[in-house]
């Protein structure tokens, strides 16, 4: 693996790289890219629609404008392609959710020496924030997931299954895609009571309420009910200390059949735990942002598994957004 060349000018582009960042946010938190949509806009037309500033609009458009997130022509601002499809609330393929998740933890983000020195988080986890950055939080998962879920359901034979049960599967993405690939599976979504309302609005639009439930409570606090043959757990033991990962899994495994399988979909560290590079550096998202949140290796996932009896272990090949990858597990007889 190639490695980083460091030079003066690598390492000031990589300091200041939040100023692009911050922009990016500030287009999407004020709309400018819907505003905008597939007509484009003159700068004051846009300050007076989002009510703000005329030249500090300006000076933010054009600054998107040098980014490649818009076109000028004659005084005139576009979205290009990819902006009008990825960052305006119009387009199906809209991130602005995702992103504004981002903008609620760049504060933490900015204080992470405050979270080295003291080893605790900076912030208040965003599942139990205020109304918009639970929001943000919950449909920004569902921008994340509707990237990969496609695909990566596909990756795995669900065909001979009958129930799946996707713990603290947020807004159910990843139920609804393993539920379209295999026509005679059903699936629970088990998730906080606050989740439900957004889980359920995507499920219809899917047209899957006949086959997908939601499931109200708190898998670190409560008892699973239930039996399942498959149980997907995906980008939730990183917001949990070892110790709560164990018992998480040891209770998935209870309401697990005989010959079922756990699905453990995680940013997973190499066990020396210095790479990959995403998930490292998630791991620091864990620190500022969670109790005892981290990224896990595969060592430590595997024995995860094998402490709650499970057999046949392994690591998916295939990777997804941000070098994820899946663990499997089977609960087989003795």
């Amino acid at each position: 693996m190639s490695k980083t060349e460091w030079n003066p000018g690598k390492i000031m582009e990589t300091s200041g790289f939040y100023w692009k960042t911050c922009a990016l946010h500030a287009g999407v938190k004020s709309d400018l890219f819907t505003v905008i949509g597939n007509k484009g806009i003159k700068s004051e037309d846009a300050a007076d629609k989002i009510k703000a500033n005329k030249d500090a609009v300006c000076r933010l458009l054009n600054a998107l404008t040098a980014m490649d997130l818009l076109e000028k022509k004659g005084g005139i601002f576009f979205n290009t392609e990819s902006s009008e499809r990825f960052l305006s609330k119009n387009s199906d393929s809209y991130l602005g959710y995702i992103i504004l998740h981002h903008h609620d933890i760049l504060k933490a983000w900015a204080d992470l020496n405050s979270s080295v020195k003291t080893g605790k988080s900076v912030k208040t986890s965003s599942s139990f924030a205020e109304e918009e950055q639970r929001e943000a939080f919950i449909m920004g998962m569902y921008n994340t997931a509707s990237a990969i879920a496609p695909s990566l359901t596909k990756e795995f034979d669900l065909s001979s299954y009958d129930a799946l049960l996707d713990l603290g599967g947020g807004p159910g993405t990843y139920a609804i895609h393993f539920c379209l690939n295999n026509s005679r599976l059903k699936a629970s979504v088990y998730d906080l009571p606050t989740t439900k309302p957004f889980a359920e609005k995507i499920i219809d639009k899917f047209g899957l309420a006949d086959r997908i439930s939601f499931i109200k409570g708190d898998f670190v606090k409560e008892d699973i009910k239930g039996e399942y043959d498959v149980v997907w757990i995906s980008h939730i033991l990183h917001g949990e200390g070892e110790e709560d990962c164990r018992k998480i899994i040891k209770k998935a495994v209870k309401i697990l059949k005989l010959g079922g399988i756990i699905m453990i979909h995680e940013f997973i560290l190499e066990n020396s735990k210095d790479a990959p590079l995403f998930p490292a550096l998630f791991s620091l998202n864990m620190l500022v942002g969670t109790e005892n949140g981290r990224a896990y290796s595969e060592e430590e996932l595997a024995d995860m598994l094998k402490d709650a009896g499970l057999k046949d272990i392994s690591l998916s090949s295939c990777f997804g957004v941000n070098e994820s990858r899946v663990m499997i597990g089977k609960k087989d007889w003795a």
